[in-house]
């Protein structure tokens, strides 16, 4: 008789996070708003503890600014915070897909054209936080053929601070249709293995978001 094997499950602290992160990231708790303990122990009917867990690992991740006496908020990005934010994630991703491309496989691109697929699905229902999900895991698609670990981790770090914006800029902006457009190029031409007009159009598919975003937000406190 096979012996029992342990299913492995979320703890506490983990499906915490992961639903503060989300909430985060959909603009439902937004930036500089302060997080009571509390209140969130109350929310998810738990003691502080886990709480407590979880707002430290959103403070490893940038989502969440701890202080000395325990306070907590949702991190605010200024508007030179926010555009470095974007210029790194052009560095960073170019010079993946640029290393990428020549190394892509019939898998990669199969890989590629599922979640495609799938992103197109979530803008036809406007599920924004789905689509946020999708966008993230096909750009990181894009770039494993690369086999660079260590950068895929600080890219990582870098989306998850984007995420938001990202977000924000499909669901304020309406700019689903020129995403679904650039992404389908995107993958078009790292098919036909041309590098340099890939890297030009990740580089301006970016730029753009970076761009529109800043002269939203801009806008938006102003009027505060």
């Amino acid at each position: 008789m096979p012996r029992t094997r342990a299913i492995p499950r979320q703890s506490l602290p983990e499906v915490i996070t992961n639903d503060l992160r989300e909430r985060i990231l959909s603009g439902e708790m937004v930036e500089g708003e302060t997080i009571r303990q509390e209140a969130l122990a109350e929310d998810y009917d738990v003691s502080r503890m886990p709480i407590r867990e979880a707002l430290k690992r959103l403070d490893a991740e940038g989502l969440v600014q701890l202080t000395n006496n325990r306070g907590a908020s949702v991190t605010s990005h200024s508007l030179s915070e926010i555009g470095e934010i974007f210029d790194l994630r052009i560095l960073l991703e170019v010079d993946l897909f640029q290393r990428a491309i020549p190394q892509m496989t019939d898998a990669d691109f199969f890989e590629c054209d599922r979640l495609l697929d799938e992103m197109e699905k979530s803008y036809e229902a406007y599920n924004v936080g789905r689509w946020g999900s999708l966008n993230n895991a096909y750009h990181m698609a894009l770039y494993a053929a690369a086999g660079r670990g260590l950068s895929n981790e600080i890219l990582q770090r870098v989306n998850v601070q984007s995420d938001r914006y990202v977000r924000m800029h499909l669901s304020v902006m309406e700019q689903r249709e020129p995403a679904k457009k650039d992404h389908r190029e995107l993958l078009s031409l790292a098919r036909a293995g041309r590098v340099e007009d890939a890297c030009a159009l990740l580089t301006r598919h970016i730029r753009r978001t970076k761009e529109q975003l800043l002269e939203m937000i801009i806008a938006t406190r102003k009027e505060k």
